[in-house]
């Protein structure tokens, strides 16, 4: 004659032990703390990766600002680098229309010295408002010859100088908050065959 146990294969096998029905769930004090401590440290483990997401999108957000910022600035300085450009050139003729007057002599009619007082003036408050707005005027004459700068149109031998000075410069350097509007045409020395320049 078979047991009660034996006969009813639906009677719950929790008399066995709670492992038996489920063999996940912990049985005894010490697995249940097992449990949860690993259940804690994944749950640590997802928080420190989501941090480390959070922490490199607002590094790449505020890059993104940064270079926004930064592109509005350069858009700001030079977008009147064209207009920069053409005032440059008419300073640059200015220029040369003082040096085409002779120089201030005694024997020349004060008229002639006026007119060149006058347009001295006039270069000198042009260049001043240049400069506030962010225009500079360089003159390369004695300084080492800079290609990002300058334009070398001739060399000429010479034992006064070092080799690759600025001897002359037909034109000024032009920047526009440091940035290059136009490159001086310059004259630069070189040693003479067989010396050696001082």
């Amino acid at each position: 004659m078979s047991t009660d146990h034996e006969t009813n294969p639906a009677r719950p096998a929790t008399e066995n032990g709670p492992d038996a029905a489920n063999p996940e769930i912990p049985s005894t004090p010490e697995q249940l703390m097992q449990a949860a401590t690993a259940r804690i440290a994944e749950l640590e483990a997802e928080l420190a990766e989501m941090k480390d997401r959070w922490m490199r999108s607002e590094a790449e957000n505020a890059n993104i600002r940064t270079r926004a910022r930064r592109d509005a600035d350069d858009a700001r300085q030079y977008a009147v680098q064209k207009f920069a450009t053409d005032v440059v050139e008419a300073a640059e003729n200015l220029k040369r229309g003082i040096d085409s007057l002779p120089v201030p002599s005694d024997d020349l009619p004060p008229i002639v010295v006026k007119v060149r007082e006058g347009l001295e003036g006039v270069e000198r408050s042009f260049i001043g408002i240049l400069e506030r707005n962010g225009i500079k005027k360089e003159d390369p004459v004695g300084t080492p010859f800079d290609p990002n700068k300058h334009q070398a149109m001739q060399e000429q031998e010479s034992l006064e100088h070092k080799a690759g000075t600025v001897l002359q410069a037909w034109t000024a350097c032009w920047t526009l908050h440091g940035r290059l509007l136009k490159p001086a045409m310059v004259v630069v020395a070189k040693a003479p065959p067989g010396e050696i320049a001082a």
